[in-house]
C-alpha cells in the first residue's frame, strides 16, 4: 500500500486550530497551504513585491492543510477523527481524498491491525481476529468502522493504562468523545458497573452501540448518546474520561464540576504537549487539582480532581 494523503480545507482564521488537530493524526508532520498573507509576507519575508498571478489568484478566506497518512496506519480512522474533532470544535471544513474509498480504506488496513496489549489488564483485539491466549487479561473486541479508536494511538493508550490505576470495581463512568467506545467497554471489562458515552458524531454513536453488543454490553449498563461534550449528560460519576483535543478540554473544563462525583477523578487526554499548561490554567480556573500526569510521544493526560 502507499502512503494516502488527505487534504482538508478550513477557513483561514481556524488554520492554526486545525493543525494542531491534524498534528494528532500525524504527529510526524503536515503541510500547510495558507495564502491570506500573502502580500504582507512576500514583502517581509521574501522581500518581493512581483507575485505570480496564479497566486494570487488563490483563495485567501481559506487554508489547506494536507495529512500523509504511512501505508500501516488507517486513513479511515484519521478521517473520523478529524471530523469529530472539528466538529466538536465548530471548525468549518471540507475533506477531498482524492477519489480513493473510505471503504476500501478501512477494508485495506485491516490486514495491519492486530491483537495489542495495553497495560497490564486488557488486550485489543479486531474482530476479525482471534486473541491470543495471554493470561490475567480480558478480551476487547472492536471493530473502529469510520470512527476513531482503535487503541493504537498514544492518546487512547494513555487513558486505557490510566484507567487500569482508578477503577477499582462498580464506578459509574462517563466517557466524553466515546469514538468508537473503546474506553466506555474498556471501563466495563476493568470493573465499572454504568458506563455512559457521548460524542457529537452520529457515526461514532452508532459504531459504539455496535461495539458494545460485541462485547456484551447493551443500555442501561452501557449507554451512548449523540450530543456536544456534556449537553445531554445527567448525573454525577466516579469517574470521566475526555480523549479530545485542547481546546475542547479547555471549554469541557468549564461545565464538568456538576457532573463529578466529590471524590471523582477526570482523565483528560489529546494534549499536544505544547498545549499543556493551557489546559492546567483552565483546570486550576475551573476548580481541579492536578494529582497526575502522564506523558507518551508528545502527548500528555492529565489526572485530576475537584479542589
Amino acid at each position: 500500500m502507499d502512503w494516502t494523503e488527505i487534504q482538508v480545507a478550513v477557513p483561514a482564521e481556524k488554520a492554526e486550530l486545525a493543525a494542531d488537530i491534524a498534528n494528532m493524526v500525524v504527529p510526524y508532520g503536515i503541510y500547510i497551504e495558507d495564502y491570506s498573507d500573502l502580500e504582507q509576507g512576500a514583502r517581509e519575508i521574501a522581500h518581493i513585491d512581483l507575485i505570480d498571478e496564479e497566486l494570487l489568484a488563490r483563495d485567501r478566506s481559506k487554508a489547506v492543510i494536507h495529512l500523509y497518512i504511512s501505508p500501516e496506519e488507517n486513513p479511515a480512522d484519521s478521517l473520523a477523527f478529524l471530523r469529530e474533532r472539528f466538529n466538536a470544535l465548530g471548525i468549518e471544513f471540507e475533506i477531498n481524498t482524492n477519489g480513493v474509498s473510505e471503504d476500501d480504506w478501512a477494508n485495506n488496513w485491516k490486514q495491519y491491525f492486530k491483537p495489542i496489549p495495553v497495560g497490564n489488564k486488557l488486550i485489543i483485539c479486531p474482530t476479525w481476529e482471534n486473541p491470543p491466549a495471554l493470561e490475567g487479561r480480558k478480551v476487547l473486541h472492536i471493530d473502529p468502522g469510520m470512527a476513531f479508536g482503535t487503541g493504537g494511538h498514544d492518546t487512547t493508550r494513555l487513558v486505557l493504562e490510566t484507567m487500569e490505576d482508578y477503577i477499582k470495581g462498580g464506578e459509574t463512568v462517563l466517557d466524553v468523545g466515546c469514538g468508537s467506545g473503546i474506553l466506555s467497554i474498556a471501563a466495563l471489562l476493568l470493573g465499572a458497573k454504568e458506563v455512559i458515552g457521548v460524542d457529537i458524531d452520529p457515526l461514532a454513536v452508532k459504531t459504539a452501540e455496535e461495539n458494545g453488543r460485541i462485547n456484551g454490553f447493551t443500555p442501561p449498563q452501557y449507554k451512548m448518546l449523540q450530543g456536544n461534550l456534556v449537553d445531554k449528560v445527567q448525573g454525577q460519576f466516579d469517574l470521566i474520561t475526555a480523549n479530545i483535543v485542547a481546546d475542547a478540554i479547555i471549554q469541557l473544563s468549564g461545565v464538568l464540576r456538576p457532573f463529578l462525583k466529590p471524590d471523582g477523578v477526570y482523565i483528560a487526554s489529546g494534549i499536544i504537549d505544547t498545549r499543556e499548561q493551557e489546559v492546567l490554567d483552565s483546570l486550576d480556573k475551573s476548580g481541579f487539582e492536578v494529582v497526575e500526569r502522564r506523558e507518551s510521544g508528545g502527548w500528555v493526560a492529565i489526572v485530576s480532581k475537584l479542589r
